[in-house]
């Protein structure tokens, strides 16, 4: 539909040479300003381009991303769950983080970057290694965490809405949840030196992010040891963590005013029984591609 039209052009490449190498390809050869980053089964709303480029006015805004929504959220229960997930991820956690000048990860499905900083950090974002080896995959996050460590600040803008497919089984949900765990933790050591840099709020949330999942599975542990060795049922432990949910949730229901997210308890036992195995699994084969 568009091969005809002069305002487009479409590179070939010869190969699948994966996501990383096909934006770098097609980087080289833009010429705005600005660049777009939209993933494909991704759909943006008509003023996303719009409002995400006023917020880009900014020459010390080297990259920014919109809200994410499940385009696919009604279609089984694990997908609404999903999209509660991303709407707290991006109007807490980034939004947080934002207030303090410092997104750590401009998402893929929609973000925007200065492509004068972009030419500045190509080579480094196109040989990424870990362990001696090629990092193929979280590159949403090793970008973001290049422009920061460039000197240029990374926003959150709310208004700005794309929706997405998301995962609606539990099977493609806990590989992409193992790839996104492996970026995190490899991208953290490198996030760790910009910290002295950024505002004292940007390392606490970096050290919360990391550290409140391992105190939850020591609690996790601890819990079935105490019901296995002394057949007593860990009360204070169930009720600690039952409360913050509950907390956590209607914070949640009350700010985006819709009494779903009360229903985002259910992700705590997803949480404890599935993604704390796949992330400590992750942390164990960090150097696998």
């Amino acid at each position: 539909a568009y091969a005809g039209d002069p305002r487009f052009s479409f590179i070939l490449l010869g190969k699948n040479v994966g996501k990383r190498k096909a934006q770098i390809a097609a980087i080289r050869r833009s010429s705005g300003d600005l660049v777009l980053n939209v993933d494909s089964d991704t759909v943006l709303a008509a003023d996303v381009v719009t409002k995400l480029a006023r917020k880009m006015q900014d020459p010390a805004i080297g990259a920014a991303m919109g809200q994410l929504t499940a385009s696919n959220r009604n279609d089984t229960w694990l997908t609404r769950l999903i999209d509660m997930e991303y709407w707290l991820a991006c109007n807490e956690e980034r939004a947080a983080q934002a207030r303090f000048g410092a997104v750590m990860c401009c998402c893929g499905p929609c973000a925007m970057y200065r492509r004068s900083a972009l030419l500045l950090l190509l080579d480094q974002y196109e040989t990424q290694f870990f362990r001696g080896k090629p990092s193929d995959f979280g590159e949403d996050r090793h970008l973001t965490i290049l422009m920061l460590k460039a000197g240029f600040r990374t926003e959150y803008v709310p208004d700005a809405v794309a929706a997405t497919v998301v995962p609606d089984r539990l099977g493609p949900y806990l590989r992409q949840q193992l790839r996104w765990a492996r970026s995190t933790f490899r991208d953290t050591f490198l996030a760790l030196r910009l910290l002295p840099e950024l505002d004292r709020y940007l390392t606490l949330d970096v050290v919360g992010q990391n550290l409140g999942p391992l105190l939850l599975a020591l609690s996790s542990i601890a819990a079935l040891a105490q019901l296995a060795l002394t057949a007593t049922v860990p009360w204070w432990t169930g009720l600690i963590i039952a409360s913050m949910t509950v907390v956590r949730c209607s914070v949640a229901a009350f700010r985006a005013r819709e009494l779903r997210f009360l229903g985002f308890s259910l992700h705590t036992f997803i949480n404890i029984f599935l993604l704390l195995p796949v992330k400590a699994y992750a942390l164990c084969t960090l150097s696998i591609a």
